[in-house]
């Protein structure tokens, strides 16, 4: 049964921690033996494409919602990059209706419509200064893509809003960088990016848990983050 989540709290803690229980409850956040893109061994996995019912997605626009807002970031709409990011959009853009914040939304196509209205975009004209939103920055693919579409449009990227931070060093299992992907973007593309939780805040998580299935795996997401962290 799904928790009942309080998103609107001021205390950042608890505010990652309640992610961290929606995730778990929800089977996005998984702890084991998972192998990463990359070929790393990971003691855990986030699969964002398990928030895929009305609840669920409507909890989750509410988490992103209230960390853009606890960031206090100016910002004047939501961009969603295909595919993921054009329900994560949606969602948020909700979310902050009902806290009193309506701001318009746009996502692209992949493949450009040559008919009706045409073009990639789809959603409110991108103007002033824009938030991306995806679920986690692997190589930074999509926020370089987004940043392409935005600027084109005249618009201003002004922030990454994203739903975890692995904190961990680009690269391979063997091949590892000084810098994570998240930080190559913030470098590159000189903005922020917020996400509603990340490695450290999962890691006190572990430690804080008074359940032993979930406290056995701390050794372990110690141990990968000793490795790969930054």
């Amino acid at each position: 049964m799904m928790r009942n989540i309080s998103v609107m709290t001021s205390n950042q803690e608890n505010f990652k921690n309640e992610f961290i229980h929606f995730a778990l409850d929800a089977k996005v956040l998984a702890f084991g033996e998972f192998t990463t893109k990359a070929g790393r061994l990971s003691p855990y996995f986030f699969n964002a494409g398990g928030f895929n019912d009305g609840a669920l997605l409507k909890a989750l626009g509410e988490f992103y919602a209230q960390a853009l807002i606890n960031s206090g970031i100016e910002f004047d709409m939501l961009f969603g990059p295909a595919y993921k990011g054009i329900t994560l959009a949606a969602t948020t853009s909700i979310a902050l209706a009902a806290m009193g914040r309506p701001v318009p939304f746009c996502f692209n196509r992949k493949e450009a419509k040559d008919h009706g209205e045409g073009g990639t975009l789809v959603g409110a004209p991108l103007k002033g200064k824009v938030v991306i939103i995806d679920d986690v920055i692997s190589a930074g693919t999509s926020v370089r893509e987004s940043v392409q579409i935005i600027k084109a449009a005249g618009a201003t990227p002004g922030v990454v809003l994203i739903a975890l931070d692995r904190m961990e060093r680009a690269g391979t299992a063997t091949e590892i960088a000084d810098s994570s992907a998240v930080q190559n973007v913030e470098k590159e593309f000189g903005m922020p990016v917020i996400s509603i939780a990340n490695l450290a805040s999962l890691m006190s998580f572990l430690q804080e848990s008074k359940d032993p299935s979930l406290q056995k795996y701390l050794p372990a997401v110690k141990a990968y983050r000793d490795k790969y962290g930054v």
